[in-house]
């Protein structure tokens, strides 16, 4: 039988902060296309999350290709807030 795409990937709040994530998992599209930006192929992001499926790997980069301009602009906030966490410890001395 045939695996629809549209099964391959899940969103659900209050699971991962509600971000889309590979069905079954907690392994979330942002969390691989970091990944892949560091320049790791399909296959070595597989190598890492053996219980993954190529499809699955795939299909959550076919998701960032087709919502680059989201899934960004979700990282960059990512790294805001993770900036000012930093600088706020950093400030507090601890």
């Amino acid at each position: 039988m045939a695996t629809m795409l549209d099964k391959l990937l899940v969103q659900t709040p209050g699971i991962c902060g509600g971000r889309i994530r590979i069905e079954g998992t907690r392994i979330t599209v942002h969390r691989l296309v970091v990944m892949y930006k560091q320049g790791l192929s399909p296959e070595e992001i597989a190598a890492t999350y053996p219980h993954l499926s190529l499809g699955q790997i795939y299909a959550a980069l076919a998701y960032y290709h087709s919502n680059r301009d989201e899934v960004e602009a979700e990282l960059a906030a990512d790294d805001a807030e993770y900036d000012r966490l930093k600088r706020q410890r950093q400030g507090t001395g601890g």
